[in-house]
């Protein structure tokens, strides 16, 4: 037990977490206990669950000795790369949990499953990796990302979009190369992601999407949703913090690009007011993982050390991420957000709504929640699975949003 604890204080004891609160880790809740036997936990409780499931998730960091990165010649990401690193680990997760499933768990034992190597290969240092650094730098390009600079949450997800449209795209064309299983649907206020207010889940797009990555033969595929925010300027507003710690008790969540200003890390969880999460800021040599090494070292791909800090100390600019299974699973999260957002006080995060309304309407009504001095729900007859929803441009008029 006394090793459980020490794995539990992160970085130093000041930060430890706490043995009796209850732990939320990608939708999945843990109850720490001081009383717990080392013989671990039963059935998702317990410290050793918890560092079970923690230590299985996929953890990407800085890598030196890679290929050079085009033109660049850099052969490293140290200093400039975590944010690349950091939404690596998160798509990482969502591919764990489509092929794997949320309750796989790294085994002690090889032969590795076959899933779980292919699914390391596509991270790899190179651009024979479909999600390499290499390759998400190339689709990035119009969205201002290079190799030595940085960049924020929106164009990286907005890079990941583009990323995974080429890999699709060049997968119709030659089946053996490897892609996205899932649509990505990048949620903002518009499509460009300029206009304040909360951004909108609009259920037609995402059955648009789904048709189109099925190319109309299926109406619904699974599909990853990521949301960039701006919570406030220099600090993220702590009407915010409440709402951001309840994601994570959404079966869907694959947890939260961001971490301390200028430094990112994926957040994959949450106790009391602590964000946890894994810092890719460790610099690793580069590996190279084979899809048929069955018996490959993947250690460096994984991390027992829970790391922490505030949550009203996060960048005020990050991106949630959420991974549905099906349509039934995408109705639960519309659910679940349209909840959320009933408890935000006229401040939600996100919004679920069901149709497209056009540019004129949007503008007339939030003029209209401006001068009634709030935001409120617009009360449209428009259904999915039984919830009412409003339409996609409905958004929250409030001034603490800022442009994306």
């Amino acid at each position: 037990m006394r090793r459980l604890q020490e794995r539990l204080l992160g970085t130093s004891s000041t930060d430890a977490l706490s043995l009796t609160s209850e732990i939320w880790l990608l939708g999945m809740r843990y109850k720490l206990s001081p009383e717990e036997s080392s013989g671990g936990a039963d059935h998702g409780n317990g410290s050793a669950a918890f560092l079970e499931d923690f230590s299985s998730r996929i953890w990407i960091t800085y890598r030196k000795g890679f290929d050079a990165i085009g033109y660049s010649k850099l052969t490293s990401d140290v200093r400039w790369g975590c944010m690349i690193r950091s939404s690596q680990m998160l798509v990482a997760q969502a591919l764990l949990f489509h092929h794997l499933g949320r309750y796989w768990r790294k085994p002690s034992q090889k032969p590795h499953d076959p899933k779980y190597i292919e699914i390391l290969h596509l991270f790899g240092d190179s651009e024979a990796c479909a999600f390499s650094l290499h390759n998400l730098l190339e689709a990035g390009k119009g969205y201002g990302l290079a190799a030595g600079s940085w960049l924020g949450p929106y164009a990286m997800c907005r890079t990941w979009e583009t990323l995974a449209r080429a890999k699709r795209e060049q997968a119709d064309l030659d089946r053996e190369k490897e892609s996205l299983p899932m649509a990505v649907y990048v949620v903002s206020g518009d499509e460009d992601g300029e206009r304040g207010g909360a951004p909108v889940v609009c259920i037609d797009v995402a059955a648009r999407l789904c048709s189109d990555f099925s190319k109309g033969q299926i109406s619904w595929v699974p599909i990853l949703l990521l949301v960039p925010l701006v919570l406030g300027l220099e600090k993220v507003n702590p009407r915010y913090i409440p709402l951001l710690w309840e994601t994570f008790t959404f079966p869907q969540s694959l947890g939260i690009l961001g971490g301390k200003p200028g430094t990112s890390t994926y957040i994959v969880g949450v106790q009391d007011d602590k964000a946890l999460y894994l810092d890719p800021h460790e610099v690793q040599v580069a590996v190279d993982i084979k899809t048929d090494d069955l018996d490959a070292d993947t250690s460096s791909y994984h991390c027992s050390t829970v790391r922490n800090l505030p949550l009203d100390l996060i960048d005020p600019s990050l991106a949630i991420g959420f991974y549905c299974r099906d349509k039934d699973d995408f109705e639960d999260f519309c659910t679940r957000a349209s909840d959320l957002e009933d408890k935000s006080n006229g401040a939600p995060l996100f919004t679920v709504a069901q149709t497209i309304r056009s540019a004129k309407s949007v503008q007339h009504q939030d003029s209209l929640v401006d001068s009634l001095g709030g935001a409120g729900n617009s009360g449209m007859d428009d259904t999915f699975a039984g919830d009412n929803f409003r339409d996609c441009d409905a958004h929250s008029g409030d001034d603490e949003w800022q442009i994306l």
